[in-house]
């Protein structure tokens, strides 16, 4: 137990940031925590609260991304800080910008706090969107030395917006003369126990699958993490001396659609009977996409299998991701007891 080190977590009403803090609190930190209003505090307190008692070690501090007020004393005598808050968004913006600039604005403002605050080691949560292959190939296989090519026209706001703020990040800490360090932390699609009903929209894969919301199932696939996975890597980094200044992938097994609506039904019996079964065919998404602008970003994935290796982190931390099945029954069942 670490009953003296403080960690700031910004973001702590998101999914990746509530479970960052409930796992620092189960091993004896103490937490802040970084809300964009005070008002937030009794719903993001109840949440935290179903898997750990915070007692007096849990605080919070309104701070948002797009303004200075509130960073300095947030950060002010935290040993750590894992700066997890940015923008999520699913619909492709009309300007990138409306992303892009809080992104990168927001980690801009978080690490600043942290260097004059003099903390030993900033984590930022980034995104496998950083570390993106330019469009090609069927299949792919990428690690932590690459990063997304800005110039790709097919490179959504939001890959935009990762890359930008992650670039932002290791140019301030290399620039400054202070001791703090360094870490990435860079997820795949992040699915997971949710504790409320304000949850990611990573989360809504599941949710309108469960709910019939999804009339077919296209050639989707992705990579899949266990939030309590991504949360326990980011304390691995937060303190392991050997991550300064290193990235790490935090992804575990590729899963088509289909494959992820079949493990739904075989599991969950009668709660999963508007889980759907009819494939999509590639050419009907493309056409919606036309006409709907959350389509719009997945389209060109259709059919490619891309895979993030997570060896370093596995190697390096000795980080172990847990496996799809736990991960999305564990999350469709907790979606189910939150109506």
């Amino acid at each position: 137990m670490n009953g003296q080190a403080t960690v700031l977590v910004t973001g702590g009403s998101g999914f990746i940031g509530s479970w960052c803090a409930i796992r620092l609190l189960q091993q004896g930190y103490a937490v802040r925590t970084t809300v964009r209003s005070l008002a937030r505090e009794s719903a993001v307190r109840a949440a935290i609260g179903k898997q750990v008692d915070a007692q007096e070690r849990l605080s919070f501090h309104a701070a948002e991304l797009t303004s200075d007020a509130g960073w300095s004393a947030a950060a002010a005598g935290c040993d750590y800080m894992l700066h997890v808050a940015s923008p999520v968004v699913i619909a492709e913006p009309k300007n990138p910008d409306d992303v892009v600039i809080p992104a990168r604005d927001g980690t801009r403002r978080a690490v600043r706090a942290a260097l004059e605050a003099g903390v030993k080691r900033v984590v930022l949560t980034s995104s496998v969107a950083a570390a993106t292959p330019r469009g090609g190939g069927r299949a792919s296989l990428t690690d932590e030395t690459v990063w997304t090519d800005l110039d790709d026209p097919e490179v959504s706001a939001y890959s935009r917006s990762k890359t930008v703020a992650e670039r932002a990040a290791w140019d301030l800490v290399r620039s400054s003369d202070g001791a703090t360090t360094l870490a990435t932390v860079n997820p795949s699609v992040v699915l997971g126990p949710v504790l409320s009903p304000d949850y990611s929209p990573s989360v809504e894969l599941i949710e309108r699958l469960l709910s019939g919301k999804v009339p077919g199932l296209p050639r989707l696939g992705f990579c899949l993490v266990d939030v309590r996975d991504v949360a326990d890597l980011h304390i691995a980094a937060m303190i392991a001396p050997q991550a300064a200044g290193e990235r790490f992938i935090a992804a575990g097994d590729f899963a088509w659609m289909v494959d992820v609506a079949a493990l739904l039904r075989a599991r969950l019996g009668a709660a999963a009977g508007k889980v759907p079964t009819r494939k999509v065919p590639d050419f009907v998404l493309r056409f919606a996409a036309l006409f709907d602008r959350s389509l719009a970003s997945v389209a060109p994935r259709l059919g490619r299998q891309r895979v993030f290796s997570s060896a370093k982190a596995q190697k390096l931390l000795g980080w172990r991701p847990r496996s799809t099945e736990e991960t999305v029954i564990d999350c469709a069942r907790s979606l189910i007891s939150t109506g």
